[in-house]
């Protein structure tokens, strides 16, 4: 459920920020930290890598299948909350990647919240929080995954 909130609030935002700004207006949100700057990524954080972006392509789709193969053994709330902001996050920029311009799997990715040292997005908040959470859940020794053949954990059932 918090996968399909992060890329329903991702996409809509960038629809937002394509449609009301453009690449040269700056608009002050909260002087002087945060401000709305229209930006098309081809790379990764920072501008990182832009003359590969098929690479990120890939491994956005890697992510992808790799959490939702996970996700089929989650031992705790603390994961699943983790693991759903990062699958959100992670199918937005796979959507941008492949189907923004310039063309399929080379799309650029649509910033637009400048920080000051960088610019992003919803989806990039979401991937950063889940990267924090999985940390913390690691560190403070939360398993990851039930054991092969251990029963689900069960909801309890209303009257």
């Amino acid at each position: 459920m918090l996968a399909a909130v992060v890329l329903l609030a991702d996409q809509l935002t960038k629809l937002w920020a394509v449609s009301a700004l453009s690449e040269t207006e700056r608009v002050a949100v909260i002087p002087p930290l945060i401000h709305f700057r229209l930006l098309y990524n081809p790379g990764a954080a920072f501008s990182i890598g832009t003359g590969a972006t098929w690479v990120f392509t890939l491994v956005a789709a890697a992510a992808v299948a790799g959490i939702l193969y996970t996700a089929r053994r989650l031992a705790s709330t603390g994961w699943a909350l983790a693991l759903g902001a990062l699958l959100g996050g992670a199918v937005s920029h796979l959507g941008d990647r492949l189907f923004r311009e310039p063309g399929f799997a080379r799309g650029h990715v649509v910033d637009f919240i400048d920080y000051g040292p960088f610019v992003g997005n919803v989806a990039d908040i979401a991937l950063t929080c889940g990267c924090v959470a999985l940390v913390l859940l690691s560190l403070r020794g939360v398993p990851l995954a039930k054991e092969p053949g251990e029963e689900p954990a069960q909801l309890p059932s209303n009257p």
